[in-house]
């Protein structure tokens, strides 16, 4: 009897611990917001690339699914793409469809830096809290328009939208670096990109799933390859300092995923046009 019994208490352990393993790891996508690909010069992505060489590049957003209920986009694209020069680039609420998940049914949106293919899609999600780090934020919103501001990349109507957000009070703000923001995401600075983007590190308390989701802390493979600063950046030196940095925190450098990278979609397996899933 006692023995029954000690062998029913080990498997409601077992079970609790599995349920909680579960609750902070993510099923992660990537999703491209257009059809096929962009050719550039690596030098316009790269300093000191070869002037010969070219690059694949994409514009895409992440979704993490989690066990925990969490639908979070990383990144929100575009809001209006008619004011950009990528008039084919397409809202992440259309590329979310082809997965049938749907604006309302995003509970997170962690915005890894404000320039304008990340940030200005968030008015399409209006039930998810928003995340950014809290000095990008206070640089975005006021110094970067100040006389001697840098705002790079920028657009004041993201600006508008952001401060009705936090208006809103569903915006968090993350202090720090390497900081557990949810279960199983953890967040990075020192690249430099903006004032202050975060890079993650999703599934984070896992053994053999680790994916770093570098954003802009990475623009291209090409970049991580070669260590090259990306040519829009506030710091070169801590950018090259970031790419060595991430290489330390995956133990597989096959889920380092770069924020506009095409290769991404031939790596990984496809699960709908324009949407592959990263992971084991």
């Amino acid at each position: 009897m006692i023995k029954n019994l000690s062998f029913g208490f080990m498997l409601i352990l077992f079970s609790i611990s599995a349920n909680c393993q579960n609750l902070d790891e993510y099923q992660v996508y990537a999703l491209k917001l257009h059809d096929g690909s962009f050719t550039f010069p690596a030098r316009d992505y790269a300093v000191g690339a070869n002037p010969k060489d070219s690059i694949q590049g994409c514009f895409m957003v992440w979704l993490l699914k989690g066990e925990n209920g969490k639908n979070i986009l990383v990144d929100a694209g575009y809001l209006d793409t008619a004011k950009t020069s990528q008039k084919l680039i397409k809202g992440a609420d259309l590329a979310l469809q082809k997965i049938n998940v749907y604006p309302d049914d995003i509970t997170d949106i962690i915005i890894t830096h404000p320039h304008y293919d990340h940030i200005g899609g968030i008015t399409l999600f209006p039930k998810a809290k928003i995340w950014m780090n809290k000095d990008d934020f206070h640089y975005f919103v006021g110094e970067a328009w100040q006389e001697n501001g840098k705002p790079y990349a920028l657009l004041k109507d993201d600006v508008r939208n952001i401060i009705d957000v936090n208006l809103q009070r569903r915006l968090n703000l993350v202090s720090g670096d390497d900081i557990e923001i949810m279960p199983g995401i953890r967040a990075y600075t020192g690249s430099k990109h903006s004032y202050e983007n975060m890079y993650l590190v999703v599934n984070s308390n896992s053994n053999t799933n680790k994916i770093l989701l570098a954003s802009d802390a990475i623009w291209l493979y090409y970049n991580l390859d070669n260590l090259f600063p990306a040519t829009l950046c506030l710091d070169p030196d801590s950018y090259v300092e970031a790419m060595k940095r991430i290489k330390t925190l995956v133990p597989d450098p096959k889920f380092i995923i770069p924020g506009h990278d095409d290769l991404i979609f031939s790596i990984f397996p496809r699960v709908a046009d324009g949407v592959v899933k990263i992971g084991n």
